[in-house]
């Protein structure tokens, strides 16, 4: 199938885990990580207005305005070992992981193709965005202490659960008007079907990157293994 539409790309959006870089750091470093430090975390944050905040999340996502504090934290855990995709989680997760780049208990992996391609693409002038489910802070965090070095400066900008659901079409049309780009101009670059097929309601342009471990895409989807066989035209 031809990988996607020949039309001028206004810019790129990129997913995390399992496009850029291994869904095994996420799953086997970051969350571990701080699923081991949440209670002692929150413990720590429930006197800051940063606390409350997430408090006041998580009440409103179980639809119980006096949810105890306990309650809120172990809801919490609960969202983390089931691995949730929600933004109270994503907040505490990504104040964890700040602390622990900041002490160098790791590095973020990234696919040495994606690193290569991320820095040619914003060297040539081609606007790249980030969007995941991880909160906007821990995204930044990610790209900023990768085995290859910060690559921040890349990215013109991040999108997250706060601006709708991955599997959600709306979620696109939203950053599309976001961008001030018509959707066609937009490519996004996931593992994960159900996210491309959402973009692709939207209007955008879509391509599936199959990485070691990715389960099989639909037929009727453009894929590569390499962002190296990415067809971008530089000529418009």
């Amino acid at each position: 199938m031809p990988l996607f539409n020949q039309r001028p790309l206004g810019a790129i959006v990129l997913d995390i885990e399992g496009t850029t870089t291994d869904i095994a750091f996420v799953k086997n470093t970051l969350f571990p990580y701080a699923e081991e430090r949440l209670e002692a975390f929150m413990a720590d944050l429930v006197p800051t207005a940063e606390g409350q905040a997430i408090l006041a999340q998580v009440r409103a996502e179980v639809g119980i305005p006096d949810l105890a504090i306990d309650a809120c934290i172990a809801q919490l855990l609960a969202w983390a070992r089931a691995d949730q995709k929600v933004t109270p989680l994503k907040a505490v997760q990504g104040v964890i992981w700040e602390e622990g780049y900041r002490s160098k208990a790791y590095y973020s992996h990234i696919y040495d193709d994606a690193a290569a391609h991320i820095q040619e693409w914003h060297r040539r002038g081609l606007p790249l965005y980030i969007y995941s489910s991880g909160s906007i802070a821990a995204q930044k965090l990610l790209f900023a202490h990768t085995i290859v070095g910060d690559l921040t400066p890349c990215f013109s900008g991040y999108f997250d659960t706060t601006t709708g659901a991955k599997v959600d079409g709306a979620s696109y049309t939203a950053i599309a008007h976001r961008l001030d780009m018509a959707p066609g101009e937009l490519l996004f670059l996931s593992d994960h079907g159900g996210e491309l097929a959402a973009a692709r309601q939207a209007g955008w342009q879509v391509c599936a990157v199959q990485r070691p471990g990715t389960p099989n895409f639909a037929p009727d989807l453009p894929v590569v293994t390499h962002f190296g066989e990415l067809p971008i035209d530089f000529s418009h």
